[in-house]
């Protein structure tokens, strides 16, 4: 690992742990009851069972910081050096935890703010990350490793994206004036733009893998 991409993991590690403590903090902590969140939903036909879907957002939020954190670490080049089988099964416990995030993303995904549309958009990102995923893992069984980080990489970037969404809901509040709904729903489809380039681009530029 040269030192660009020391540089890089390091920054990587910094962002996805202050995002998992965040996210811990704020979804356990300040809020349990995601009544910040809740109070912006809009344009839904029906409204969520709250408890069910706290319990929903719990494991959510729980497995997606699972995903992070063992990402993370299989990006390490000096553990995957050390420890083939922990790479290995760390990989699956990556796995696992992405078709978590997806499975109770998608009992999430109707009640999403913004209606249908923002739905559609989920439904979208879920399907996507499980391809990309699957593909990673289709990669290294046939023992193309160069291709299965880069696959990895694009995988790896949808942790990331509650993070992206909100950060573009903002711009688009703060910097265009709209309402949080329509900012909320523009990010969502933002998001998956930015997804599918944004982690192809940084794989060229940096050189990783």
């Amino acid at each position: 690992m040269n030192n660009n991409h020391k540089r890089l993991y390091a920054l990587m590690a910094c962002v996805t742990v202050l995002f998992i403590l965040y996210a811990l903090v704020n979804n356990y902590i300040i809020d349990p009851g995601a009544e910040h969140f809740l109070s912006h939903k809009a344009g839904l036909k029906r409204q969520p069972k709250l408890p069910i879907w706290l319990n929903v957002m719990y494991i959510h939020v729980a497995f997606a910081c699972v995903a992070m954190a063992a990402g993370l670490l299989n990006f390490s080049e000096r553990l995957r050096e050390s420890s083939r089988k922990f790479h290995r099964i760390n990989g699956y416990v990556y796995a696992g935890a992405v078709l978590l995030v997806v499975l109770t993303s998608g009992y999430m995904a109707p009640y999403a703010t913004g209606g249908k549309i923002s739905s559609m958009g989920f439904n979208a990102l879920n399907l996507i990350w499980i391809f990309v995923t699957i593909t990673a893992i289709v990669q290294i069984k046939r023992k193309r490793i160069i291709q299965h980080r880069h696959w990895m990489i694009r995988s790896y970037a949808f942790c990331f994206t509650n993070l992206l969404i909100h950060l573009l809901t903002a711009i688009l509040q703060q910097g265009f004036g709209l309402d949080y709904v329509a900012s909320y729903t523009i990010s969502i489809y933002g998001a998956i733009a930015l997804l599918l380039v944004v982690p192809s681009f940084w794989i060229r530029v940096f050189k990783l893998g």
